[in-house]
């Protein structure tokens, strides 16, 4: 009886903190960022809070915005006339009425594209630039910037014109593209992704980064405690199975799996949940 009534408290408490999400100052997001012994774990939305919007979208970005996330994450590609848009695959046929590389076709071109929904549906949304999300995220959010172009430059403008340099940072696994950013933006936060203790070691010893991405294949004490001792946090992924079990009702298991060695940066498919269940649980006070 005792253990029904806690489960019945933790569920109204996250349907009561869920209702009450508000977006958050920036600079408490930066000072919790930037320390890295801090008990606070940062919630990452991919491709913003994309639940009942589409992906990568102006909408997705306002909604992740009011719900309190800390991070978007989205993904830039570059057109042929330098403007940096918004989209993940390699050709916008998922997510668009159009076919084909974003980034063989001028801005005006894609303009012509509607934005679909997971289902099909086409909205009335068009791609977005990647500067009309710094501007809407200027001050409320972290932008942790996917990396999917080769053309690096107009990225770095838009961050330039937007003024939003401390609160993005450059994900990928390819160091020769972190390398090319610190030319193009050199006091530029980076995110290296790591496929092993070695490679994070590394990545520490090249770019002394603010976070690094690990995997869950070798989540262990070990890495990060690598990563901690040298300032910087720990970033893992719930999305596949992990979310799929948070959706599934599930979520006790998959949170003690993704925090049980200390990772303080999640990246989710399901913001609405993870954050009023880790507020339930004193992980971000």
């Amino acid at each position: 009886m005792i253990k029904s009534n806690f489960k019945l408290f933790i569920l109204l408490a996250i349907l009561f903190l869920s209702a009450c999400q508000t977006e958050q100052p920036l600079d408490k997001i930066l000072n919790r960022f930037h320390d890295t012994n801090s008990n606070y774990v940062m919630v990452a939305a991919h491709r913003a809070g994309h639940n009942g919007y589409v992906e990568n979208s102006i909408p997705a970005i306002q909604h992740a915005i009011d719900l309190g996330v800390d991070i978007i994450e989205l993904d830039v590609k570059v057109t042929k006339d330098s403007v940096v848009v918004l989209n993940h695959d390699r050709t916008i046929d998922r997510t668009t009425t159009g076919k084909g590389d974003p980034e063989e076709y001028t801005w005006a071109e894609l303009q012509e594209f509607k934005l679909k929904m997971p289902d099909g549906t086409i909205t009335e949304e068009r791609l977005a630039t990647f500067e009309e999300a710094l501007k809407m995220a200027k001050g409320k959010a972290m932008i942790d910037i996917d990396i999917k172009t080769g053309n690096l430059k107009p990225v770095a403008d838009a961050i330039k014109r937007t003024g939003t340099e401390n609160q993005v940072f450059f994900f990928d696994n390819d160091y020769d593209a972190l390398e090319e950013v610190l030319t193009l933006l050199p006091e530029a936060l980076l995110m290296p992704r790591a496929y092993s203790y070695e490679m994070a070691d590394s990545a520490i010893a090249v770019f002394s980064p603010e976070v690094i991405h690990i995997d869950d294949k070798f989540y262990t004490s070990k890495v990060v405690s690598l990563i901690k001792r040298n300032n910087a946090r720990v970033w893992i992924n719930s999305l596949g199975k992990s979310d799929a079990a948070i959706r599934d009702g599930k979520i006790e298991t998959a949170m003690g799996t993704l925090l049980q060695h200390g990772a303080n940066i999640i990246q989710t498919d399901e913001p609405e949940i993870m954050i009023p269940y880790l507020k339930a649980n004193g992980l971000r006070n």
